[in-house]
């Protein structure tokens, strides 16, 4: 599964920098699949979206951080856990129960956004 920001959030903004796969971004900030990762060309996500690694894709959110769940690995092949939630002072970084992704799926999308050159 990947994680997900609850309102709760207080955009402390603690969770941006620990995210291995640059997938967390400022409420209303515009996010791109090449941010932090190896992803270069057309890149078709696992969620089915097709688009240009450096183009700009419309914020999640406005109100607060948020979690690109096509790009959120849960940490695996980084670190024993997430990151985000590890240090969110709130707690506010969460299961998103809408997004399931077993360990085998989480490792080759971590494969995907950090090809080996």
């Amino acid at each position: 599964m990947a994680i997900k920001i609850t309102e709760e959030c207080i955009n402390c903004g603690a969770c941006e920098p620990e995210c291995p796969n640059n997938a967390i971004y400022d409420a209303g900030a515009e996010w791109r699949f090449s941010d932090g990762t190896s992803v270069k060309g057309m890149f078709t996500s696992k969620s089915g979206l097709t688009a240009d690694a450096d183009a700009s894709q419309s914020a999640i959110s406005d109100e607060v951080y948020y979690i690109v769940a096509d790009k959120c690995t849960e940490c695996v092949g980084f670190h024993d856990e997430p990151q985000c939630a590890a240090v969110c002072p709130v707690d506010c970084c969460v299961d998103d129960e809408n997004w399931r992704e077993s360990d085998e799926e989480l490792t080759t999308k971590k494969d995907t956004l950090h090809l080996i050159i």
